[in-house]
């Protein structure tokens, strides 16, 4: 049974966040391989700056390069349109593969009112990963998570890393005000931003 992981997000841009949970990720789930997968239209959020996808894609591949068993797949992008997680699932799922889908607490706790609920659950094992230290959400994780298991019969597991406390939207907040960003993004992705002047 081949155990894969899938990372979907917007990835403007991709930052040190991710790639530290992509690399908890692999290894807490002794994951064979990683699909990181850029959206095309997140269902959730609105993408509030314009950086094309082609570009949003490269930085993913820059972001992600070097880590042994991690591809970055335009898979959501060839499809277009509202990126929607069931599809995602579809389209990897196989008899002899075991899916991961990472999230974060914020998606973790609305599962259920995703497209499809029932069935994210049957085709994939969800994983979530705390990106904050906000000790007020632990009552309504334990409570989601009991709820998961008595609804849809499966566990959801939690990756254990020490919180980046790092978003997109403050990377782009930093790059607009002309702040260092050297420690929230990779060295590459830095230099692929301003050679193409993202961002700004």
């Amino acid at each position: 049974m081949t155990r894969i992981g899938i990372y979907g997000g917007t990835f403007s841009p991709p930052h040190n966040g991710h790639v530290a949970a992509a690399r908890a990720f692999m290894e807490q789930m002794w994951l064979d391989f990683l699909y990181v997968i850029p959206t095309a239209l997140p269902p959730h959020k609105e993408m509030e700056v314009q950086v094309d996808a082609a570009q949003r894609l490269e930085m993913c591949r820059l972001a992600f390069s070097g880590m042994e068993g991690v591809y970055v797949s335009d898979l959501e992008l060839r499809r277009g349109g509202r990126s929607y997680t069931v599809d995602t699932l579809r389209e990897l799922w196989g008899e002899d593969r075991r899916l991961f889908f990472l999230c974060g607490t914020d998606m973790m706790l609305t599962l259920d009112t995703w497209r499809e609920p029932e069935e994210i659950f049957r085709l994939c094992y969800p994983v979530y990963i705390r990106r904050e230290n906000d000790r007020t959400l632990d009552a309504a994780i334990v409570q989601k998570i009991t709820e998961y298991n008595q609804k849809y019969g499966k566990v959801v597991r939690r990756i254990v890393a020490e919180p980046l406390e790092i978003s997109s939207n403050q990377v782009r907040t930093a790059l607009q005000d002309g702040k260092d960003v050297s420690r929230l993004i990779p060295a590459s992705v830095e230099k692929y931003i301003r050679d193409n002047h993202l961002y700004v």
